[in-house]
């Protein structure tokens, strides 16, 4: 077949780029589509904050007038400053059973890096770690959370047979919510309540979120820093953040821990699963799919755990019971049964204790592949 390659110019283009999947993954039962507006904010350069301290371009595959591939490459500036390397990431990584296919998008990517004096390309990875990431090895007859990514069987395979190697996993667990609630885990949030003079945060309302909401992500940018790829948000980037999660998030799904200062040393959010109402809006807000959305947010059995930190000094000292404790007694009061873990590095321990005393699945992994260019 014969195959061209198009850079992305224009907005027409990239609205084919974001669309791609969803002609890839027609009929596929386990293929959630991104909502297509979302996806065209962070890849604008006009609209997503990143660019700031990134560069970026994208590239599709054709054959005739078919998309049959796509991938993004980005330059993330502030974050190569910080490691004191030089990083390309790759994303937005789709294609056919090709290995032609998959050899043109990866060499777009690494002619690039190489004319930029990369060291190492790595992927697939957003702009942020609330971009979606990895490449799903394990766990294909599983719906992805809304903030997950499907993709079919063939792509790691193929990935390896350019000269990719295994730099991380992410894995992803479903826990049954039990009938009773854990007393010790009670009798731990009060002790530590108590010895280190912590209190839960009241909120009401959307409102009262917005008091803690900077105070959060500035406490992600310290706590999440040792974490893969992770790249430290911007003022511009919290404050763009905050507008996307105030949309969706509840008080009764945020617990926000704080000291007798009132300092912010812990915090949970979780989100009602948004997984199968974004199948059945098929990437678009309007005219029903918004519909499908609130009906989610509050008729749900499932909830994802989004997001959950606590201060480095306060991280062996139980401040996770605390967070939980709110938590889990919105769940048993709103009837929820399992829990979706968003994706953990597999190494990380503190993590993975949270759930050591639950019924729990493991049922998804995810990788992160690296190529040296030199």
């Amino acid at each position: 077949m014969e195959l061209s390659v198009i850079e992305v110019a224009s907005k027409r283009d990239l609205y084919r780029f974001i669309r791609f999947p969803d002609q890839l993954y027609k009929g596929c039962e386990y293929y959630i589509p991104a909502l297509h507006n979302n996806q065209f904010k962070t890849l604008s350069k006009t609209k997503n904050p990143a660019f700031e301290h990134c560069q970026a371009r994208y590239w599709m595959v054709c054959e005739g007038k078919r998309v049959v591939g796509r991938v993004a490459a980005i330059i993330n500036h502030r974050y190569n400053k910080i490691k004191g390397s030089d990083y390309m990431r790759f994303g937005w990584l789709d294609f056919i059973e090709n290995d032609r296919v998959l050899n043109m998008l990866l060499n777009l990517v690494e002619d690039w890096a190489k004319a930029n004096n990369i060291q190492y390309v790595h992927g697939p990875l957003g702009f942020t770690s609330f971009d979606q990431s990895g490449v799903l090895v394990d766990g294909f007859n599983e719906y992805p959370t809304a903030w997950g990514h499907y993709n079919y069987p063939y792509y790691g395979p193929m990935i390896m047979k350019y000269h990719y190697k295994k730099d991380v996993d992410w894995i992803e667990q479903r826990i049954t919510v039990p009938d009773e609630t854990n007393q010790r885990e009670i009798k731990i949030a009060q002790l530590v309540k108590k010895r280190f003079e912590l209190h839960q945060s009241v909120m009401k309302s959307r409102q009262d979120v917005s008091v803690y909401a900077g105070r959060v992500f500035e406490l992600i940018n310290r706590s999440y820093e040792g974490l893969y790829a992770f790249s430290p948000l911007t003022d511009h980037q919290i404050r763009d953040l905050q507008k996307t999660f105030m949309q969706m998030i509840h008080p009764d799904y945020v617990s926000v821990v704080l000291n007798k200062e009132e300092e912010v040393v812990a915090f949970g959010i979780v989100l009602p699963s948004l997984s199968h109402a974004l199948k059945k809006a098929r990437g678009r807000m309007f005219p029903f799919g918004f519909i499908h959305i609130l009906r989610a947010l509050h008729y749900n059995d499932t909830v994802d755990m989004l997001l959950v930190g606590v201060k480095h000094e306060y991280q062996n000292k139980g401040a996770y019971a605390l967070v939980f404790e709110k938590i889990f007694g919105t769940i048993k009061k709103k009837g929820i049964r399992y829990v979706e873990t968003t994706r953990e590095l597999e190494n990380n321990e503190k993590v993975q204790q949270l759930w050591a005393t639950y019924e729990k699945r493991q049922h998804k992994r995810a990788r992160c592949y690296i190529k040296s260019m030199q």
